[in-house]
């Protein structure tokens, strides 16, 4: 732990731990008064007298100016760094402790700031975004009041990618478009920072059921103007210099970071992963492919949000459209964990989107660990491991039951796909209220419909509603009306 108060106390406590007097302390090169003065402090001791302090009294100048001494120093910066590698290597458990104690003992202002932005980074990997929030707006102020030190390009987009997930697209889009303002500003348009909160952007546009700005959004992203110029650390680098042209130290030192890391770095294959998996998911939300060269406002007038303030069902993605996400997700290979598992499901959509409902029942069925898939389990809760990542899981498993009972509605097997509606319902009824369980109720419910179930479809809207924080009408509810 660091030294208790401030120079002077720490000076006051070993001087009493070593019972010597103040002028004793003092030797023969400065008073006893003097020494009386450090020790209120009401003197600030230059590094010479800092030395000698620290020679008679048994330890480190470091220890008196700081409280910490360079061994612990050290212990914590190696600490901080395991912290990060167990982040990397998905274990948001063993870093967010790492990082925590970084925090609670270190001192060091720049040690201190990386540890929280690891700890915000653990918490939403944790699934634990409001936690995370908090942080990362701390770490956005932090940034903000003193734009010399810091860069506030990293939080911003990060509030983005979380407000994202805790369903706040407002927020989500304000502080993305922000972020993509400012790149814009420093003529940076490829990296990891661009690619990701168009990422970001993108769902959030669909989302909120706008996909002409989703498909313009896409088209630029996918087929950026400046990505064959030069290589992403030649762009990080010109940014560097444009911020430091305009005084904004903080970005220009991030993005002179960015430009060294990115020489050797094989992040780039990830990132263009992520946004491929992101843009097909738009095409399978109904935005139309990106080869097109513009998107026709098709969306009906009462589209968007519904009579309680939910969003209504969305399009299907067309044929044509899957094709493309498809070819997309072909390059998805290097994501892993949560993405790769809604890869493996955009897929199977996308599988029945074009007719290939073998192979898209095959994969669904292959996911959901084969016959598992048609009968609900016994212990919902026994298909997914307790711990912090269960809600995540539960939602992608429930969400590959809804795209299989599609694939068997396809294969004109209403009774199959009732089969595995049951399965599904069971399961996403342990989910807690929230933007993610309304998305699957709603899509449970079109599915009941199309199985001519009107009473359990009436019955999933009405969860829709509730998990959303709404509720409808009892005539409503009742009639099974769509939301």
């Amino acid at each position: 732990m660091p030294g208790p108060g401030n120079v002077g106390e720490r000076v006051r406590n070993l001087r009493l731990t070593r019972r010597l007097s103040q002028a004793q302390l003092a030797g023969h090169d400065l008073s006893d008064s003097y020494i009386s003065l450090i020790e209120s402090g009401k003197r600030t001791p230059t590094p010479t007298v800092l030395r000698m302090l620290a020679e008679r009294l048994g330890c480190t100048p470091e220890y008196l100016a700081e409280g910490v001494e360079p061994e612990q120093r050290a212990h914590l910066e190696v600490r901080e760094r395991h912290a990060h590698l167990a982040l990397l290597r998905g274990d948001p458990v063993t870093a967010e402790a790492g990082f925590e104690e970084v925090i609670a003992r270190s001192d060091d202002p720049d040690l201190t700031s990386r540890a929280r932005w690891g700890r915000a980074r653990a918490l939403e990997e944790l699934g634990r975004a409001d936690d995370a929030i908090a942080l990362f707006e701390e770490l956005r102020e932090q940034a903000e009041r003193d734009p010399g030190r810091a860069s506030w390009l990293p939080p911003v987009i990060a509030l983005a990618r979380c407000y994202h997930a805790v369903g706040d697209l407002g927020q989500a889009i304000a502080l993305g478009e922000r972020a993509v303002e400012r790149l814009n500003q420093l003529g940076l348009g490829v990296g990891e920072e661009y690619t990701e909160v168009g990422r970001i952007l993108l769902l959030a546009y669909v989302d909120r059921s706008d996909p002409a700005r989703a498909h313009e959004l896409g088209r630029r992203l996918l087929n950026p103007k400046s990505a064959a110029d030069d290589p992403a650390s030649v762009h990080y680098q010109r940014a560097s210099m444009r911020a430091l042209e305009e005084g904004t130290i903080g970005d220009s030192l991030y993005f002179a970071d960015q430009a060294l890391a990115a020489r050797g770095d094989t992040g780039p294959a990830q990132s263009h992963a992520r946004l491929s998996l992101a843009a097909a998911k738009a095409l399978l939300r109904g935005v139309m492919p990106f080869s097109a060269v513009t998107q026709p406002d098709t969306t009906p007038a009462d589209a968007g949000t519904g009579e309680y303030g939910f969003e209504r069902p969305r399009p299907e993605g067309s044929p044509e459209a899957a094709q493309e996400a498809l070819r997309l997700l072909e390059g998805t290979a290097d994501l892993n964990g949560d993405e790769s598992t809604e890869s493996t499901i955009a897929k199977a959509r996308a599988l029945v989107l074009v007719g290939d409902l073998d192979d898209a029942i095959a994969t669904l069925e292959q996911f959901l660990d084969t016959g598992m898939a048609l009968a609900a389990p016994e212990n919902p809760h026994a298909m997914t491991p307790p711990g912090a990542d269960h809600a995540a899981r539960t939602q992608k498993t429930v969400l590959a039951r809804l795209v299989l009972a599609r694939a068997r509605v396809a294969q004109g097997d209403p009774a199959a796909a009732q089969v595995v509606l049951r399965a599904a319902s069971e399961q996403l009824a342990t989910l807690s209220a929230g933007r993610p369980a309304a998305h699957l109720y709603r899509e449970l419910g079109e599915l009941h419909e199309l199985v001519q179930d009107s009473e359990n479809a009436a019955i999933a809207y009405r969860r829709a509603l509730e998990a959303a924080g709404l509720t409808a009408s009892r005539s409503t509810s009742s009639a099974g009306a769509r939301v």
